[in-house]
């Protein structure tokens, strides 16, 4: 086939690029090749748009063992543990077909934990829809959570919970990123190199398919009206196998017979032989006649750039092979000798005796293209800076109702019941709090993750936004007790080749690195995902960001967790929040959920003082040390009128039920208006519950941490939630009119599709 300019815009490939293409191998590349360079100078494997300006971010620290570059970061957790976590994207696929899509990003993302030698013992995600009476957006929520569920439930992995959010902007392209956390022995950890000239290279796993040729490259671009016609591209999963590889790989690694490994992920095997020929300075040979095939007649194009699932590349140790096959046909899977080092640092391609590419491992990763793009901040601001004129307060008691059932805000229950959260019996916290929590068997240790990420926030203000993302992700953690450790993140943007994308990508960054800083939490890898537009409609920027932390003793057995327990208990607001002018608050309430409900937007998003938020952070693991916390809950979307209802009605899958509480709450009569007590969602706030001993020690830790501690009220058998100030009751909510509105968001959706499918 000539390489035409269809051929290479097919490709993904620019002008520009097959110049450096041509200077790289001093000749004309053949097909072969041309699909090895497209996949691997994707934006999706290279972050040629990107990379310059990850190294913002902070990467290091003293609990950090393996940072950014491996398949996954690893921290060190203490008594000879490591913990190693990752969070990727898999947007692209989901869209086009969101039950497989949505379950091979978990099927993928698992690979890479147990890669590293990790047994995964937790996932969780973080996912984005149209709005929900969009019966397109329900279509692809339902496919999506019945996809995650359908991978993990059978692969037998607990899910803890995460967070799903609504916008308009995700109409057209959805966000489904999956988070993993494995455990391991520190000295027990395995890297994707491929070491040692002359060793051999072998294929395990299940056999390859034509399914996901160019994965990686759809995944680099915009979607368009075609973009249906791209489901082969779109992998199938199954779990089972998946399960039998996990078990296959750790055994093989006990035995001490693979020096090497790497998931066969986005590229399939040529980003898992270049990979680990590029960071071990090495070359690889493959002969493709041995790769294990499920279909005739397949061509090396089509073998190296399939993105067929559950299969992995390793390296032997010398005279090790027999083993290591051994191994893997106890299992039921291939595992076949399909190539060896070099030392030349080439990747070398074989078919039928022919030479089907001939590439320096280099030119393939390290030296895959870096753009500096343009970047420049909107000429029009996002939103007008100050409240529309005539804009009514709701009631607030109507506005808590409706808080309660919107979209953004209503019970998830619908969605993580789908969800084994408890296989293995290590789960600690499952779905319904602010963060799940693992325990670490035979430690007294455990570990606390949680995701947060905010489009609304981030389109006012792409900075602030994300250094809100990591201050919720950490506060999510701490809440538990938990001291926040590390990091990782998942970059969803629009097209980065618009100069606004690009400027609200830096300035995440910036945010981003500027707030881990801050909070002690280095990033030890992630992914970032661009191209999230359809039509030329860009989502609204989306930085996720995954917290895990260390509860270095459990707390009588259970983490603090968001619900009051006990009548007579005093509720507190804990903050590290800086005091604001009346105007300022104003402008920052129409960034708000209760400002969507006003159907405005305006101003900016909450204000963030991350040294209180730090503080905050220290004051809670310490009283959750001390035993002072009954309970605590990250004060967020909705505000503070929402995190008190919801204090009253989470109720964790693995909580035990209990009777219905109350609370009656008093806000003081400062110069802060009714709407701003209630409905904005300033950061580093806590609502937590005490008994009366507790209350003089809680007190004296806030003051030594300059943190306000502020007594709210009082939890009661009364199930209700009374609200006064000055004297006057502002409302009296039942615990069952709270209940149903909390409960009827999803459930309303979905009897409309019920509906749907009768008419």
């Amino acid at each position: 086939m000539p390489l035409t300019a269809e051929v290479l815009a097919r490709h993904g490939l620019t002008p520009e690029e097959y110049q450096r293409i041509l200077s790289t191998l001093g000749r004309e590349p053949n097909l072969t090749e041309l699909g090895i360079f497209a996949v691997m100078w994707s934006e999706h494997c290279s972050y040629k748009s990107s990379r310059r300006h990850l190294a913002k971010l902070p990467t290091q620290g003293p609990q950090v063992l393996q940072g950014p570059g491996e398949n996954a970061g690893v921290v060190d957790v203490g008594e000879g543990w490591v913990c190693v976590f990752k969070i990727e994207s898999h947007n692209h696929p989901s869209f086009i077909e969101p039950f497989q899509g949505a379950a091979t990003g978990v099927g993928g993302i698992l690979r890479d934990v147990f890669t590293m030698g990790a047994r995964p013992v937790a996932i969780m995600d973080s996912l984005r829809f149209g709005a929900l009476d969009d019966p397109r957006s329900r279509h692809l929520l339902a496919g999506v959570v019945a996809g995650i569920a359908h991978y993990g439930n059978c692969f037998g992995v607990p899910n803890l919970g995460g967070e799903t959010g609504f916008d308009a902007s995700y109409a057209g392209n959805p966000l489904v990123n999956a988070f993993a956390l494995g455990l391991a022995r520190r000295d027990a950890l395995f890297y994707g190199k491929a070491s040692g000239v002359g060793n051999l290279v072998m294929y395990v796993g299940a056999k390859t398919g034509r399914d996901g040729i160019h994965g990686a490259t759809m995944a680099s671009e915009e979607f368009s009206e075609s973009s249906e016609s791209k489901r082969p591209n779109v992998q199938v999963g199954d779990p089972f196998l998946e399960k039998l590889l996990l078990e296959a790989c750790l055994e093989a690694m006990r035995s001490g017979a693979i020096i090497g490994i790497q998931d066969m992920g986005a590229a399939g095997l040529t980003s898992s032989s270049s990979e680990m020929g590029g960071r071990a300075g090495t070359g690889i040979e493959l002969d493709l006649d041995r790769v294990p095939q499920r279909e005739s007649g397949m061509s090396a194009y089509e073998i190296m750039l399939s993105e067929s699932q559950e299969r992995m590349l390793l390296v032997a140790a010398p005279g090790r092979e027999a083993e290591i096959a051994r191994i893997f046909a106890k299992w039921g899977l291939d595992a076949v000798v399909i190539g060896r080092v070099t030392g030349d640092g080439m990747l070398r391609v074989l078919q039928h005796g022919r030479v089907e590419a001939e590439i320096p491992n280099r030119a393939l990763t390290d030296a895959a293209p870096r753009y500096d793009r343009p970047r420049r901040a909107p000429a029009v601001p996002a939103a007008p800076l100050d409240r529309p004129a005539g804009l009514p307060a709701l009631d607030p008691a109507t506005a808590l109702l409706r808080l309660l059932a919107s979209e953004n805000i209503c019970s998830r229950r619908w969605i993580y019941e789908q969800y084994d959260t408890m296989v293995r019996t290590n789960t600690l916290a499952a779905p319904g709090g602010d963060a799940g929590v693992i325990r670490i068997k035979g430690t007294r240790r455990s570990l606390a993750m949680a995701l947060a990420g905010s489009g609304r926030y981030c389109r006012l203000d792409p900075r602030q936004g994300a250094r809100l993302a990591v201050a919720e992700a950490a506060r999510n953690v701490a809440s538990t007790g938990a001291r926040p450790l590390a990091a990782t993140n998942c970059l969803n943007f629009g097209n980065p080749e618009k100069p606004e994308i690009m400027w609200q990508l830096v300035e995440a960054l910036e945010g981003m690195g500027e707030a881990c800083r801050a909070l002690n939490t280095p990033v030890t890898g992630g992914n970032v995902s661009l191209y999230n537009e359809t039509r030329g409609e860009a989502i609204a920027p989306t930085p996720v960001v995954g917290v895990v932390g260390l509860l270095e003793h459990e707390h009588d057995g259970v983490p603090l967790g968001p619900r009051f327990l006990a009548a007579g208990d005093t509720v507190l607001l804990l903050s590290g929040a800086p005091r604001l002018e009346p105007e300022e608050a104003g402008r920052r309430l129409g960034s708000t959920e209760y400002a969507r409900l006003l159907g405005a937007v305006w101003g900016w998003p909450p204000a963030l003082d991350l040294a209180g938020e730090r503080a905050l952070h220290l004051v809670l693991a310490e009283a959750a040390r001390a035993g002072l916390l009954r309970s605590a809950h990250d004060c967020s979307e909705g505000g503070l009128a929402v995190a008190l209802a919801e204090c009253l009605l989470a109720h964790p899958v693995n909580f035990p039920a209990a009777a219905p509480l109350g609370a009656t709450i008093a806000l003081p009569p400062d110069e802060l208006n009714l709407e701003n007590w209630l409905f904005a969602e300033t950061a580093s706030r806590v609502v937590a519950s005490c008994s009366a001993h507790a209350l003089a020690p809680l007190e004296d830790l806030a003051r030594r941490h300059s943190l306000t501690l502020l007594r709210l009220g009082q939890v009661e058998s009364r199930p209700s939630l009374r609200l006064l100030r000055a004297g006057r009751t502002v409302f009296d909510l039942d615990w069952p009119a709270l209940n149903q509105a909390w409960q009827q968001g999803f459930a309303r959706a979905f009897e409309a599709v019920a509906e749907e499918a009768v008419v």
